[in-house]
């Protein structure tokens, strides 16, 4: 089933997940509802937050991009319950943008390389060394999980410049290809 992404202003995008386990209700329902819903917004990732539920889940799928960032082939990934272990010391700006900031495209400075552990679907314990473009889109999704947006990430002079779209979006002001549920 697809399902409405929370946008800006909303306070489940700013609280911290919850982990779960194995037990948790409707785990595999709701995985396959996060890749219809994603495959349907054309995300290449999708934090359960951005679905209403503050659980420490997200699914990626950025093996579109691969042609433009090789690291991404066949990186497709459910991560359940991730911590980013380590940070690399290099950086990169990147644009980015969200499902859940829709019409908002910024430059983002990111650690080039992550240590992250988490686990898959099926529960088993996963440790990866990640770079790249790679990094960034886990990042990314790792950040809603924690409570945080990308645009967190930047300067308080283009915070106040993105101000009125921001404000659009937080009373559902603009105009998407799929459902959003606004605070």
């Amino acid at each position: 089933m697809i399902l409405p992404v929370y946008v800006y202003g909303h306070p489940v995008l700013r609280k911290e997940s919850e982990e779960i386990d194995e037990d948790y209700e409707g785990l595999e329902k709701l995985i396959d509802d996060m890749w219809q819903t994603m495959y349907h917004t054309d995300g290449i990732g999708l934090a359960a937050p951005q679905i209403g539920k503050n659980i420490r889940l997200m699914v990626i799928d950025a093996t579109p991009m691969a042609e433009e960032f090789p690291e991404l082939e066949n990186f497709k990934k459910v991560l359940i319950n991730p911590i980013i272990t380590e940070f690399g010391d290099d950086s990169c700006n990147e644009s980015e943008g969200c499902l859940s900031l829709p019409g908002i495209r910024e430059e983002v400075k990111r650690p080039k390389k992550i240590t992250i552990e988490y686990e898959n679907e099926n529960f088993e314990l996963v440790e990866e060394v990640l770079e790249g473009f790679a990094a960034r889109v886990v990042q990314h999704e790792y950040d809603h999980v924690e409570g945080k947006l990308f645009v967190d990430h930047i300067s308080s002079l283009k915070k106040r410049l993105i101000k009125g779209k921001l404000n659009a979006i937080s009373k559902g002001k603009v105009d998407v290809s799929y459902r959003i549920k606004t605070a």
